[in-house]
Formats: structure tokens, sequence, C-alpha cells
């Protein structure tokens, strides 16, 4: 096999995989597989069951059931066929939503006047704090100023 055939081949793998990934991004959105494990893992943190594989079946089989409940229903009016999405949304539990919140709006007077709270913590409670924060994503990049 002489070099220019090596790299056609070369060419026509590279080709192939290109193609191949362009089919795996087309499916992905087509069938809306990004939102679909993005909603699944809100609700395996939501719900933190002691079992995730046993929770994660029994989500899914809930979506499929639920998509397949939908899509024997025929829609009210032809415009609202158009806007259903391919999958209705989860429903894998009692979703715990928190109530609203409200403030009143701040002031620049009260912005530049403002004097930071400190309540002084003992060294045990510093310690336990700060192995609490030091494995969360949200604080493990703060220096020990900031936290």
């Amino acid at each position: 096999m002489g070099l220019s055939s090596l790299l056609r081949t070369d060419v026509d793998n590279n080709m192939d995989e290109e193609q191949s990934l362009r089919e795996c991004e087309n499916y992905i959105q087509h069938h809306n597989v990004q939102q679909i494990l993005k909603d699944c893992i809100v609700q395996l943190c939501i719900n933190r069951p002691d079992n995730p594989v046993s929770y994660l079946r029994d989500y899914f089989q809930t979506l499929e059931r639920e998509q397949t409940r939908e899509s024997r229903k025929p829609p009210a009016s032809p415009e609202d066929g158009d806007d259903l999405s391919p999958l209705p949304a989860p429903s894998a539990g009692p979703v715990r939503r928190r109530g609203a919140i409200s403030a009143e709006p701040v002031t620049e007077d009260d912005a530049t006047s403002y004097v930071k709270k400190v309540v002084p913590k003992d060294y045990k409670t510093m310690a336990a704090l700060s192995k609490a924060i030091a494995k969360n994503v949200l604080f493990s990049h703060l220096d020990e100023n900031e936290r």
C-alpha cells in the first residue's frame, strides 16, 4: 500500500468521522436529548435518592409513559399541536418549589454606607464551616479572606 493510498484512507476516515459526528449532533438536537438529561440530573439532585440507578430507571419509565400518553392525545387545535415539545416536562415526583422572594430596593446611599455584620465564631465552628464548604463548588475557589 503506497503513501497516497494511506493518505486517501486517512482522509476518508476523517470525513467519515466528521459525518458521523454531524449525524450524532443532529440526532441529539432532533430528540432534545440534552434537555432530557439536564432535567433528569436536576430531578436527581433535588430528590437525592439512596439508589440513583433505580431512581433513574423509574424516572425514564415515567417519562416514557407520559410521552406515550401525550402522543395518543389529539391536539385540541392545529395551533396547539405545533407548540408541543417532543417530550413533556418531567414529573418524577413532587417538586418542592420555594416561595416568592422580594425585598425593598437598595439605593446608592444604602450601598455606600453598608457595614458588613461579622458574627464571631469559635475555632470549632470555623473548622466545621471550613470543612463543609471545602468540597462545595460554589466556595472552593475562595481564598481565606473571602471565606
